[in-house]
């Protein structure tokens, strides 16, 4: 699901409360968080910015409005854990719209008429970035035509709004939802390394993060170049202090995709923390040449300069 330039120019920062939630490990990557700040910094920035899931104690059947429905998404951070998500932007004629398609829903007939306007549902609150409400609609969807792909279109959306939690409650509540559903999705596809992948980074945030090694080390067996893999390591090699091989992580990932901007990134911050510092310039280079986003051309500049 297509994320905002918004999200893309905080790289990182948006996983900061699920990282200082779930012992300092990081969960997906959505930016590019400058290293220079502290975990208390980067949770406080993270309840500001990344409260995309709605907020809600809950995020299925009736509650699900109440988490993320269709109300006026003009929030801040000051207004309570059950406001809108701050930095979803919803119009009048957006919110008007998720009304009657809500009236829609209710009013469908039969489970094959639901399932039709839970579709469109998801897609208006995807929209919105009222991602646990889109992956409830999508398991209606999965549950009237419960096809893998059908499962992974919900499992994503819930993943989706599990990597932008920012309280523990909502960290392990969609967690544990993302992980029902990708072992739905894993149950007919087996195979499937994407579902797989995400499936292990949830299970960072469970009681059972070894687990979640395990499935992201059975991925990278299966397919030694996956990119999403390779960076998933690197980075929770960053966050265990193991910068050598979290270097490793990383050039293997640029080796398969040198257009990789994460990875050329990171791979500079682990070249920089292991002392290899001209190595670590050209790869900060590497990734500032590879997007035009002023906030990652703005991190590898202070990254640079520490360099010297």
């Amino acid at each position: 699901m297509a994320t905002t330039s918004r999200s893309a120019t905080h790289q990182l920062v948006v996983l900061a409360a699920a990282l200082a939630l779930v012992g300092g490990l990081f969960v997906l990557p959505k930016g590019i968080m400058k290293p220079k700040e502290s975990r208390s910094e980067l949770s406080k920035d993270a309840a500001a910015t990344a409260n995309r899931d709605g907020g809600g104690s809950a995020t299925n059947g009736s509650k699900t409005e109440a988490s993320s429905g269709p109300v006026p998404a003009t929030a801040t951070e000051n207004n309570g854990p059950n406001s809108a998500a701050p930095h979803t932007t919803a119009t009048a004629t957006q919110r008007q719209e998720l009304t009657r398609l809500l009236k829609e829903y209710n009013a469908a007939p039969n489970a094959a008429a639901k399932a039709t306007v839970a579709t469109t549902l998801a897609r208006r609150y995807n929209s919105v970035e009222r991602f646990d409400s889109a992956g409830y609609y999508l398991e209606q969807v999965a549950l009237a035509k419960p096809t893998a792909a059908n499962w992974q279109h919900a499992a994503d959306a819930y993943f989706q709004a599990f990597s932008f939690a920012s309280s523990d409650e909502r960290v392990k509540l969609l967690g544990g939802k993302a992980r029902e559903l990708y072992a739905k999705v894993l149950k007919e596809q087996p195979g499937n390394l994407d579902a797989k992948t995400n499936l292990g980074m949830a299970y960072m945030a469970s009681e059972n993060p070894v687990q979640g090694i395990s499935l992201l080390r059975e991925v990278l067996e299966a397919d030694p170049r996956n990119e999403k893999a390779l960076y998933n390591m690197g980075i929770l090699a960053v966050q265990s202090n193991q910068y050598d091989k979290a270097v490793q992580r990383f050039k293997e990932l640029v080796k398969v995709n040198p257009k990789n901007v994460n990875g050329q990134f990171y791979l500079g911050v682990t070249l920089a923390r292991t002392g290899a510092k001209e190595e670590a310039k050209q790869a900060f280079l590497a990734a500032k040449s590879l997007s035009n986003d002023p906030a990652l051309a703005a991190s590898v500049e202070e990254e640079i300069a520490k360099l010297k």
